[in-house]
């Protein structure tokens, strides 16, 4: 696991890792991205389906206006609606595979995603390498996506992450663990063991027990 991008993992001897864990290092949580949120949140299938809406009506709109027969009116809004029903087709045929394929791990030393629908592969964020991290919320419930800024110096590609990564942030990319049902616990975890790693290198071999206050009951709440 010293590579930070690896690019085929046919053989998996952890699911989700490329490689065995290190002696001492534990899997505390792993989890999938929710297909129907990564259609409506990532793909945007929501807005995708307005258009097409708006398409429809104009169409039927023009047609009455231009006095064009019901049946040719009926035919281009069926075709809009045809086509509407491809898109999004396809849209949560990829959503499905983005969440079949997907699969984060938090270990105690490191967050690994294993992703790519067309292309498979791993990226592998050890603690030290992560400078901040954030949890979006998606909505109402406890939903969200949980980006990973990297310290200076980490040099990836944001269109071959995507869609684990964060919007809009071309010139340093910040992977992310996007449209979690259970993002709040995880975010939690996830700080808890980013700061007992951090507590561990400061301390230099004093590590905090895995049964620390706190660490088992956030464990539990993301499973």
């Amino acid at each position: 696991m010293k590579q930070f991008v690896t690019r085929e993992h046919e053989i998996e001897p952890i699911p989700g890792l490329p490689g065995r864990l290190p002696e001492g290092e534990q899997i505390l949580w792993q989890g999938r991205p929710s297909a129907r949120l990564v259609s409506r949140h990532a793909l945007k299938s929501h807005w995708i389906a307005f258009y097409f809406v708006v398409l429809a009506v104009w169409a039927a709109a023009s047609g009455y206006a231009d006095a064009q027969p019901f049946g040719g009116i009926l035919f281009s809004v069926a075709v809009l609606i045809g086509l509407a029903a491809a898109v999004l087709g396809m849209i949560e045929l990829f959503a499905w595979g983005v969440e079949r394929t997907t699969l984060y791990t938090i270990t105690s030393e490191r967050v690994v995603m294993r992703f790519g629908v067309a292309l498979s592969m791993t990226l592998n964020l050890p603690y030290r390498q992560i400078d901040t991290m954030a949890l979006g919320k998606l909505g109402g419930d406890k939903s969200g996506t949980i980006a990973i800024a990297l310290r200076p110096g980490a040099r990836l590609s944001w269109l071959v992450q995507w869609p684990h990564v964060r919007g809009w942030r071309f010139s340093h990319p910040e992977p992310s663990l996007i449209c979690l049902d259970d993002a709040e616990a995880v975010s939690d975890l996830l700080a808890l063991a980013y700061t007992r790693a951090s507590v561990f290198r400061a301390d230099r071999g004093q590590r905090m027990p895995i049964n620390a206050p706190g660490f088992a009951q956030a464990q539990v709440a993301a499973e």
